[in-house]
């Protein structure tokens, strides 16, 4: 007679959310999990940054434009910008997408003190990069390069000035993430906050070197 083998039946939570069943292997309970939450929250920020592109597409496509139909660029007249020490900014800001690239590692392997730790030298970063661009901005307000300077002073607060907001976002970004990570107690949802914050701020990298080649060097 042959046997008969039973198997245990899934759960009534497994049957109506079978997304949230484990998928094998070591690590934490709960840190495997593919949650309608985690998936939601990473296309909710994929979403918004897709009109950010189309923000700053736009900024610099008027940037380009205005560019094009002037005789000399800058105008006479105006400050000559600080190329020397934007490009050390630069690689300030560089530097904090690499230390955030390895908060996120981290926090994927569910090693959230060392996520932590990366998450406050990325906003140190941050925080110096807005320093320095404030600094640079009172130089050159000083030497007369104001939004009423004409075209070249408006385009050029409006283009590099709605990037310092978005920075100063991912700053504010940032401290709410290492606020909800205190304890260093990993979860999907402390997963999710870096996962999240690192893909604005890997926005905010991105777009700098654009704006770096086309404002000061180009």
């Amino acid at each position: 007679m042959a046997s008969r083998h039973t198997h245990p039946r899934p759960s009534p939570e497994a049957m109506r959310f079978p997304r949230l069943a484990y998928s094998g292997g070591g690590g934490p309970p709960g840190l495997q999990r593919a949650t309608p939450e985690r998936s939601n929250a990473v296309l909710g920020m994929l979403v918004f940054l897709g009109s950010e592109v189309m923000l700053f597409a736009a900024l610099i496509s008027a940037y380009l434009v205005l560019r094009a139909g002037a005789e000399s660029w800058p105008p006479p007249g105006q400050p000559r910008l600080p190329i020397a020490l934007t490009g050390v900014n630069t690689a300030v800001l560089l530097l904090s997408g690499v230390t955030m690239w390895w908060a996120r590692g981290a926090a994927r392997l569910a090693d959230m003190a060392t996520s932590v730790r990366w998450l406050v030298v990325t906003l140190v970063l941050g925080v110096t990069f807005l320093s320095i661009q404030g600094g640079e901005w009172a130089q050159l307000v000083r030497f007369g390069l104001r939004l009423s300077s004409g075209v070249y002073g408006g385009i050029f607060y409006a283009l590099i000035g709605m990037h310092a907001a978005h920075v100063l976002v991912a700053v504010l970004v940032l401290v709410a993430v290492l606020w909800r990570a205190r304890g260093a107690m990993c979860s999907v949802a402390r997963q999710t906050d870096v996962e999240v914050g690192h893909l604005y701020w890997l926005f905010v990298v991105s777009v700098w070197p654009l704006l770096y080649l086309l404002v000061y060097l180009l």
